[in-house]
């Protein structure tokens, strides 16, 4: 079979994808701000594997849609209201935050950037640590790490990935906070999930982006590898 019809097919579905994808994060969102579980039982799951189908349509590379389906993991194993759950769904995000840093090559990040990031990383897991259960401190720390560095990292590839990489980490943080019982913003679970969907979407932009395929040899390599997905 030609490229070129499978090619029309995946362009067709783009917008499509796309528009389910918001509609899911805007019921999820709604679910989430009027605290009606079910709603946010069912549109969660949603998520990720629409956005993962869309990067498809776009003929996004392998890893970008690893990433989106480690976090697909992440999404449902945090549903659970259980320790174990919560570190295998943190497990998930670890692996998807390991996708992108393959991702994102080995092109240099800007300095003052990672000095930014590695400053609010100590300071952070410092205040937070005498909070946070004595089970969980050690898998949140090396999970900081590698979130930290999965947001820094995003830099490479634009302002999108940038935003994406940063509202990924204040996401968490916002999670992180709610586990250590400090002081919350009104409706918290709703800032978690809007600025967590926000940073998968900006991140997947970022990564779709035409000048991306110059920001690493290892992205451009991937990039036409995914052609035959």
């Amino acid at each position: 079979m030609s490229a070129g019809p499978s090619a029309d097919r995946r362009e067709r579905l783009v917008r499509p994808l796309l528009v389910a994808f918001l509609l899911a994060c805007a019921a999820d969102l709604v679910g989430v701000l009027t605290d009606t579980g079910p709603v946010h039982v069912v549109a969660k799951p949603l998520l990720m594997p629409l956005l993962a189908a869309y990067a498809v349509a776009r003929r996004g590379p392998r890893l970008l849609i690893a990433a989106l389906l480690c976090g697909w993991i992440g999404d449902v194993f945090l549903l659970a209201d259980a320790d174990l759950a919560f570190l295998i769904g943190m497990g998930g995000f670890a692996a998807g935050h390991l996708c992108y840093l393959r991702l994102f090559g080995r092109a240099r990040g800007a300095l003052l950037p990672g000095i930014g990031y590695a400053v609010v990383l100590t300071v952070f897991t410092v205040l937070i640590w005498g909070g946070l259960p004595a089970g969980l401190r050690i898998p949140m720390a090396g999970y900081s790490l590698l979130l930290t560095a999965m947001a820094y990292r995003s830099g490479v590839l634009g302002r999108y990935a940038a935003t994406g990489g940063a509202l990924f980490l204040l996401s968490d943080a916002l999670i992180a906070t709610g586990i250590a019982d400090w002081p919350q913003l009104p409706a918290p679970d709703f800032w978690v999930m809007l600025t967590y969907v926000a940073a998968q979407f900006l991140l997947t932009l970022g990564v779709l982006a035409p000048g991306a395929q110059g920001a690493g040899a290892v992205l451009g390599a991937y990039r036409e590898r995914s052609i035959s997905i």
